[in-house]
């Protein structure tokens, strides 16, 4: 398998499975980038991951903790040490200039971060760069200078002047890149990028932010089939579909999902950091059958449907998203069976949807409970109603009952309360170190609310709902 590392190219025989987190500090030396969590919520580990585009060079960045081997060929890899030279850059010079430097351990996952929202961002917005570094976590508080830092960058570079086309080279000129990225497209159209699996049986990786997580060990000894990395985001008619190897962060960056949900941007903010979502699919997120997946609960209010194809025969069938979960950690798919797109109705732009979640932590955390509501109304009439729930049940919760019972009825506060009380006959939550289930049971019945009261609010109120 050949890539590009840095500023040389690396043909390695290592296993597929092996993270490049463990690739750059164990075989290359390469001792800059971090191990930490090694979950990808800290950030010190992050490296770019770079690709020729439509023949321009595009970086993204990644936490190599989570990143195997197997997806790197005929690709690029940046770590610290292939942005740093004899003196620090401007942007390593910002960092110390405004103390943001304490131990020194998450500075080059922040170095990195900052790299990549350089190479991509179309403004100098100091909002923008300080949501680019939303998944470094550091240790020493250090916050308040990294944020000065982040305003005199944004100060003294106009990266709004700098187009897509120019931003390498701009980058280089203003010696925030090193002079050899100017090579790299030649090197690695040079590179093999074959794939480096082709087999029909093994272990599905598509994004392997949760895999890598669960398994690393076992992973290095198994053979894996990498999914095909196939965005696809289409509005045909009234209908939506999404491919499943879709990236999370494509998805909330989407122009056509952003008509369809004004607040998706924020919404998806909530699930994961950006390093993450950057990698994680939404096919992966509905496959790994978590019983608080953000995208399955959010899918699951839009009644979503699954494409699924058959590596075998290339057979394709459709199932409702709803008969998908069959049990804690069970689906409706076979082992030699892909998740290849969803699909779900849009009647109206923007549509009447809401999500809502509750966690720990507001941002980058695992749900306590999380919920989503679609639904049409006609003349104060409810024509179609769709609920989710998560960390309810043992599955991601379609509310059967509740969506049948409001579907058909004109708005009341009657009728919500109603509403309410079923719902809480629908699930079945249990305790854990998120919450007790008399908690839970009472975050679903707010979140609830809230759905209500924001796509409802000429109709009803919280007093009314008290």
């Amino acid at each position: 398998m050949q890539f590009l590392l840095n500023q040389r190219s690396i043909d390695t025989d290592r296993p597929e499975g092996m993270v490049v987190l463990d690739f750059l500090r164990q075989e290359q030396q390469l001792i800059g980038t971090r191990a930490a969590c090694r979950e990808g919520d800290c950030g010190a580990c992050l490296v770019l991951l770079g690709e020729l585009r439509h023949g321009r060079l595009h970086y993204r960045p990644v936490n190599s903790c989570l990143l195997p081997l197997g997806r790197i060929a005929g690709r690029h890899i940046v770590t610290i040490e292939g942005v740093s030279g004899h003196e620090p850059n401007p942007l390593q010079q910002a960092l110390v200039s405004a103390t943001a430097i304490q131990c020194g351990f998450c500075s080059p996952g922040l170095v990195m971060a900052l790299t990549a929202f350089l190479l991509n961002t179309q403004s100098s917005s100091p909002e923008e760069a300080i949501e680019a570094v939303s998944g470094n976590l550091c240790r020493c508080t250090g916050y308040m200078g990294i944020k000065r830092a982040l305003r005199d960058l944004c100060n003294r570079f106009d990266l709004g002047a700098s187009s897509k086309e120019n931003r390498l080279a701009d980058l280089i000129e203003w010696r925030l890149l090193p002079s050899y990225f100017n090579e790299i497209p030649q090197h690695l159209a040079e590179l093999d990028p074959t794939p480096a699996s082709n087999m029909r049986q093994g272990v599905k990786v598509a994004g392997g932010t949760d895999l890598f997580v669960q398994r690393p060990q076992q992973l290095l000894q198994q053979t894996l089939v990498f999914l095909p990395e196939q965005e696809t985001i289409e509005l045909q008619g009234n209908e939506c579909r999404i491919g499943a190897g879709t990236r999370i962060e494509t998805l909330r960056q989407s122009g056509v999902m952003r008509q369809l949900f004004p607040a998706i941007g924020e919404n998806l903010k909530l699930i994961c950091s950006t390093p993450v979502r950057q990698q994680a699919t939404v096919g992966g997120n509905l496959v790994n059958a978590s019983p608080i997946g953000d995208m399955s609960v959010f899918l699951l209010a839009l009644d979503a449907s699954l494409t699924i194809a058959s590596t075998a025969t290339l057979a394709r069938r459709d199932i409702p998203l709803r008969k998908f979960f069959q049990g804690y950690k069970r689906i409706d798919l076979q082992s030699d069976e892909k998740l290849a797109d969803i699909r779900f109705r849009c009647p109206e732009k923007p549509l009447r949807f809401s999500f809502e979640k509750v966690s720990k932590r507001t941002y980058l955390d695992i749900a306590s409970v999380n919920s989503a509501m679609s639904l049409e109304i006609k003349e104060r009439v409810l024509t179609k109603v769709h609920i989710s729930a998560g960390g309810v049940a043992a599955i991601p919760l379609y509310l059967h009952q509740t969506a049948e019972f409001l579907q058909g009825k004109s708005v009341s506060a009657d009728v919500i309360k109603q509403a309410l009380a079923l719902a809480q006959q629908e699930i079945s939550p249990i305790a854990d170190s998120r919450g007790s289930i008399a908690y839970k049971r009472l975050l679903l019945r707010q979140l609830l609310i809230a759905h209500f009261l924001k796509l409802l609010p000429d109709s009803v109120t919280w007093e009314d709902l008290r």
